[in-house]
This record gives structure tokens, C-alpha cells and sequence, in this order.
């Protein structure tokens, strides 16, 4: 969030989130990488995971490292009780500024073991994501190739599909949440920022959470103008503060998995 400079928290959580129901560029279907970018550029991703694999090696439980292109690796954690014949949810949890995927990883690894979830954790092309830095590009388009690797690899519940993140993640989240809600059911904000997002797609259900002393990202210039903005939008959104700072409170991390993969 910090990368953003003069435009200012306030301007672009009421503008961003503001944006239209209109029909947007279309995802990518397969292949085109002319399409990938303009999708890329949209912050929209394909709102299609395959439900079953395309090929026979499905992953077994444990973190595996994943890597496209010459981009930063990946992790995807695969729940102890994954079962080869039954569809597990998948949440996408997106690190703060200055992370990695394995940070990113440790915000929700336990939760999302005892939840039966698959989490994948990408990492930022940049010091931070994509859209914090000027526009979307680069990060979607690599979260765009992961999903689909993904989909391949694991059998996937697409209807119980979840992008999270803390910090610039968390605005990231919501960004990329609320232009995708065909896409993702749920979206999980611990701490953001802002919402980038100018154009909508479906209703996702929105937990979002803040420290009351939260000293990088003060909840009364971002949390406290976003959830009523996104409330007259007519989302969903299930809104807790907290005594503490910048920081996921495990309770709090427990609560907001299981609100959303509860829909």
C-alpha cells in the first residue's frame, strides 16, 4: 500500500471499489497469449478451473513447489485428508509487501489442513503485486497459469474457491475478488488497504478484518470506509476489529477460513 504515495487510501477505496457490473473483456479461453494479456491487463482471470484433471498424476498430500516460466516459484499445500476421488476446496493466499509465497503460506498452512483445503501461495513478480505498482499485468497473468496448473494436478471443489491475503495482499484480494467473483466464492481480507477493483463480476462473500491500532494501514482511513462502501454495493461482507496492530490474529485467520468455505 505504502507504493501508492499521493493518490492516498481514501481516494481509492471509494473509487475503486465503485467500478461497473458491465461486461468486461472477456477471460481467456485456452491458448492465445495476446488474450492472456488483455485479460491480465483487466485483472481478470478465467472463471472455469477443471473440476477434474486433465491427466492422470494427481498430487498427493504436502507442499510442492510449483514454477512457471521464469517467474518465482509457487507452494501449494495439499491437505493430509485430500482424497484422490474427492474434490477439495482451494484458497489462494497472497503475501503482504516484501513476502514470498512461503510467508504467505505460513498465514493459513494449519487452518487450511484441518479445513480439507488446498492452499496455493504465489509469489509477486515485484516487491509487491502488480496493481500496487502502477496496473495489473505480470501477477495475473502468472496467477492465471497457476490456477490452470493447478486444475490439472488436483481435483478442485470450484464452488468453494477463495482468494486471501494480509496487507497489500489483502487489497490485492479484494481487487482480484471482486472483478472475478465468478471465479472466487469467498474473499478474505486481513488488513487491506484499498480495493483497485473497477469492474465487478458476481457476489462473493467477504470477510475482512482489522487491528483497532493498526499503525501501517489505520483502520480509520481504509477498513472503516471500505466494508460500508462495499456494503452499499450489496456484498456480503462479515466485518471483525480487533485489539492489535498490523497483524492475523490466529483466532481470527480460524474464523474467516471457516465463514467462507462454510457457503
Amino acid at each position: 500500500m505504502r507504493m501508492l504515495g499521493a493518490l492516498g487510501v481514501t481516494i481509492i477505496a471509494a473509487a475503486g471499489c465503485a467500478g461497473s457490473d458491465g461486461a468486461p473483456d472477456r477471460p481467456p479461453q485456452d491458448g492465445g497469449e495476446a488474450r492472456v494479456e488483455r485479460a491480465a491487463a483487466t485483472g481478470r482471470l478465467s472463471p472455469r478451473l477443471r473440476s477434474v484433471p486433465r491427466n492422470g498424476r494427481l498430487l498427493g498430500p504436502g507442499v510442492h513447489e510449483l514454477r512457471i516460466g521464469e517467474g518465482r516459484a509457487a507452494l501449494l499445500s495439499v491437505p493430509p485428508e485430500a482424497a484422490r476421488d474427492r474434490p477439495v476446496p482451494l484458497v489462494v493466499v497472497l503475501h503482504g509487501a516484501g513476502g514470498s509465497a512461503r510467508s504467505g503460506l505460513g498465514l493459513l498452512r494449519e487452518i487450511s489442513d484441518d479445513a480439507g483445503a488446498a492452499l496455493l501461495a504465489p509469489s509477486s513478480q515485484g516487491r509487491t503485486w502488480d496493481v500496487l505498482l502502477g496496473a495489473y499485468g505480470p501477477d495475473v497473468a502468472g496467477l492465471e497459469a497457476l490456477l490452470r496448473r493447478v486444475s490439472s494436478e488436483l481435483v478442485v471443489d470450484t464452488s468453494r474457491t477463495v482468494v486471501a491475503g494480509f496487507s497489500d495482499g489483502a487489497s490485492y484480494a479484494l481487487s482480484l475478488g471482486l472483478a472475478n467473483g465468478d471465479l472466487f466464492s469467498g474473499v478474505v481480507a486481513f488488513s487491506p488497504g484499498f480495493c483497485a477493483s473497477t469492474t465487478r463480476r458476481g457476489r462473493p462473500l467477504i470477510y475482512q478484518s482489522h487491528g483497532v491500532d493498526d499503525d501501517v494501514l489505520p483502520i480509520d482511513r481504509t477498513s472503516r470506509r471500505l466494508v460500508p462502501a462495499l456494503r452499499r454495493k450489496g456484498y456480503r461482507v462479515a466485518y471483525r476489529e480487533f485489539a492489535g496492530g498490523h497483524v492475523v490474529p490466529p483466532d481470527i485467520a480460524r474464523e474467516a477460513l471457516g465463514r467462507v468455505l462454510a457457503e
